[in-house]
């Protein structure tokens, strides 16, 4: 059944902890997935939104930790951002997803913003405000149009169009609504949650990440003042890592996704899985082809891991010394990051009933859950895409398209 979202009023007197580190960000990303891992199978199973767990998250002051250090922030390496994502999304693979949107927005801000924009929505991210996406939608002739309009209307802009995988807006202070303007190209406008002509929609029916709250947004004459509208375009007309930021982020999440899945398959063979009839053994893990796939599953979440690290560098590299080719290896990397977490996602979700066995299938277990996340999760944009960048590149000398995808 959908749900028609009643919308708060947006509150401008919250606060939120401030992270002054690195490790203090980890730190504290550890001990929220400590938290949220308790009854992350129960969101999943009775589909419960973690409103208080993103509240928690908001009040934390995670959100916050990619603002740049000029505007109050702390500006963490991408490759902490991709961690603290990761941890997130072993606990509970939907948190992990909802705040990948918040965080491509604010480094979309980064790009495009007016010092005055950046001054006011990074002043309230720092406050612990949540910023939602009104990006993809159906029905156009690729994931990359939008029939989504910015029309001027007086001194200010309105728009007009309907949004399908609003991740995260469900949670939202804002909304960050991406149209074309009269002169076709992409814009990102911030609305407060409660606007006028905003209607959103608990309609995601996903077999996994089934907790992201991402739903369809219906805007209707949304009214938008000039000072809220980002160019977005502009971001994509010159060297830049929007992309590589948001991309990474996905990297964590189905990183964290295999991490659990490797963590339950190894808790699962230990304590009740039997061994096989012919093995010899006297217990599952004493089975030296049971042995041999669970350090080959772990070989490979460590070489992600290591990847997503390594390519978190670059894209740091890419933002403090922003060129054609730092870019262009911030893109490669991250792209080869994202290859290797869909492929460990899918492996370790897979392997864990491979090796567990029977038993592990239990409805009541909810361990598909981790498969169902992964499959979901991994569909956002496709490794063979990335495969050719990667080989048109060395081949060919052809630079990665300039995208949100890469």
């Amino acid at each position: 059944m959908t749900k028609l979202i009643r919308l708060s009023t947006h509150d401008t007197d919250r606060t939120a902890d401030r992270i002054a580190s690195e490790e203090e960000a980890l730190i504290v990303a550890r001990t929220l997935a400590a938290e949220f891992a308790l009854t992350a199978s129960e969101r999943d199973r009775d589909r419960i939104l973690p409103h208080a767990e993103m509240d928690r998250l908001a009040a934390s002051g995670l959100l916050a930790i990619t603002v740049p250090a000029e505007y109050g922030g702390i500006d963490v390496s991408n490759a902490v951002l991709a961690e603290v994502t990761a941890i997130l999304s072993e606990a509970d693979g939907s948190i992990g997803q909802i705040p990948q949107n918040h965080f491509y927005i604010l480094e979309a801000l980064r790009h495009d913003g007016t010092d005055d924009q950046k001054r006011f929505y990074y002043g309230r991210a720092l406050a612990g405000d949540r910023f939602g996406n009104a990006l993809s939608e159906t029905g156009t002739k690729t994931v990359g149009h939008y029939n989504t309009r910015l029309t001027r209307d007086g001194a200010g802009f309105r728009i007009d169009g309907r949004k399908f995988y609003s991740t995260g807006v469900l949670f939202a202070d804002w909304i960050a609504i991406f149209a074309l303007d009269e002169d076709e190209k992409i814009t990102m406008s911030f609305v407060p949650r409660d606007t006028e002509g905003v209607e959103i929609v608990d309609d995601w029916d996903g077999i996994g990440q089934r907790t992201t709250g991402s739903g369809t947004t219906i805007l209707d004459g949304v009214r938008v003042p000039s000072s809220a509208v980002v160019r977005h375009h502009k971001g994509f007309e010159r060297p830049g890592t929007i992309g590589s930021v948001g991309q990474i982020i996905h990297a964590g999440i189905d990183l964290g996704i295999a991490r659990a899945a490797f963590a339950d398959m190894v808790r699962f063979v230990r304590t009740t899985s039997r061994p096989w009839t012919n093995s010899g053994v006297e217990r599952a893990s004493e089975d030296p082809l049971t042995i041999a796939r669970v350090g080959q599953v772990a070989i490979r979440i460590e070489a992600a891991t290591a990847m997503v690290d390594y390519a978190g560098r670059k894209v740091d590299h890419a933002q403090v010394d922003l060129t054609e080719e730092t870019a262009i290896a911030a893109s490669l990397a991250v792209a080869s990051a994202k290859v290797l977490t869909t492929e460990i996602a899918i492996e370790a979700t897979n392997t864990l009933f491979e090796l567990a066995g029977t038993a592990s299938a239990r409805e009541g277990l909810n361990l598909d859950r981790h498969w169902r996340n992964a499959r979901t999760h991994t569909l956002h944009d496709p490794v063979r895409w990335k495969y050719h960048v990667a080989g048109n590149y060395h081949l060919n000398d052809v630079a990665p398209p300039r995208s949100g995808a890469l």
